[in-house]
């Protein structure tokens, strides 16, 4: 008999979520992590108060009832609405694109009248298309929009995410352009909304109550001693990785962080401001303490936010987002071939899964599995 039933390799959604399933089902559990301190990129920094994103905004938003109640057992969500905003050129758009967003832009202020301003920019953009499929994600994005919204708001922004220009990038990323003819800049349509009181260590620490963990252990530097450990392994880290690269190396977009603390109440006036145009060399500026209102930490004369700057991934970097091109399509179907065939290893999560995932959907893809695992 081994120590454990389940080792859990990686703190954040998906590991945290199965190790509070697995104890309740009566595992032993230990879970272990190569970073300094647990949850994964939804992990908050205290800093004077503020809950501090360290890896990123991260903003629950879900439909599944099953899954906000599960959340809210452990911490109590607020109401935060999700409502960012468009710097182009220190001019300001509502996200998502609205009749706020089409007033700014064309001065119209009937749906009538911006619903024909749209279809007649995308008629010019149809016509250039003479008949054809969009082949590229600059095509896709002028066809469902227009040139006036694609140049101003969606461009130089998936540009500088993507690295490459959209002309190079292929129609599917954007499958869909959300237009909304109310004036409501609420970005998510979901039923659920909202932030962890008291920020996001919280649910991981309610998740993870009673069960043994350890950081700063990196599962590869001592993996045969971990294995040996537990009777199955939760994998959650990079699946290209777990099986040494043996193909090559899947990719991945990152973002780097720039923090800073200014002794002002607010800054910006809003949790997130997307800067749109190419010039500006990070994405968007968060700033914390907007994210939590009710925190008494908003009425001091401080604030910290942070820039995010978009680039190419590189060993020693953090892995954030899959780059799902034809190329890394195929390469990680050779890694699931792999994993498919192991009995005593589970991957789950966006990096074991070459997947985005938005939090909800994590932790209801844990939910059903643990169906199938405990009962």
């Amino acid at each position: 008999m081994k120590k454990y039933d389940y080792l859990i390799v990686g703190s954040g959604l998906f590991g945290a979520t199965f190790a509070y399933l697995a104890n309740k089902a009566g595992k032993k559990c230990l879970v272990i992590d190569k970073r300094s301190h647990l949850g994964g990129n939804v992990y908050c920094e205290d800093d004077e108060g503020i809950h501090v994103h360290k890896y990123g905004a991260h903003i629950f938003h879900t439909s599944n009832k099953e899954v906000w109640d599960f959340v809210n057992s452990f911490v109590p969500f607020n109401r935060y609405t999700n409502s960012p905003v468009a710097n182009y050129k220190g001019k300001l758009y509502n996200l998502p694109f609205n009749m706020n967003t089409f007033y700014e832009m064309w001065g119209v202020t009937s749906p009538k009248e911006a619903e024909a301003k749209i279809a007649e920019q995308k008629a010019e953009a149809v016509k250039a298309l003479g008949g054809r499929e969009p082949q590229n994600l600059e095509e896709q994005a002028l066809s469902l929009v227009g040139r006036d919204i694609y140049e101003k708001l969606i461009k130089g922004y998936t540009e500088k995410q993507w690295g490459r220009k959209c002309t190079e990038l292929p129609a599917f990323i954007i499958k869909r352009l959300p237009v909304r003819l109310t004036f409501d800049n609420n970005y998510f349509n979901d039923s659920y909304q909202g932030i962890p009181i008291g920020g996001y260590n919280r649910l991981v620490e309610g998740l993870l109550e009673g069960i043994e963990t350890k950081t700063d252990a990196d599962f590869f530097a001592d993996r045969e001693s971990y294995e040996n450990l537990a009777e199955k392994i939760v994998f959650t880290g990079k699946i290209d990785e777990f099986y040494g690269f043996k193909f090559g190396k899947l990719e991945y977009r990152t973002v780097r962080f720039e923090t800073e603390k200014i002794n002002v109440q607010n800054f910006q006036g809003n949790a997130v401001i997307n800067y749109t145009e190419a010039e500006v060399p990070y994405t968007r500026i968060i700033e914390h303490k907007h994210f939590e209102p009710e925190n008494p930490a908003w009425n001091k004369d401080v604030t910290v936010i942070s820039r995010e700057y978009s680039t190419e991934w590189k060993d020693g970097m953090e892995s954030f987002y899959p780059v799902n091109d034809e190329k890394n399509s195929e390469l990680y179907k050779k890694y699931k071939a792999l994993a498919d065939c192991e009995e005593n290893v589970i991957f789950g999560g966006r990096l074991a899964e070459y997947k985005y995932y938005d939090m909800d959907d994590v932790i209801a893809e844990v939910l059903k599995k643990s169906h199938e695992f405990f009962c």
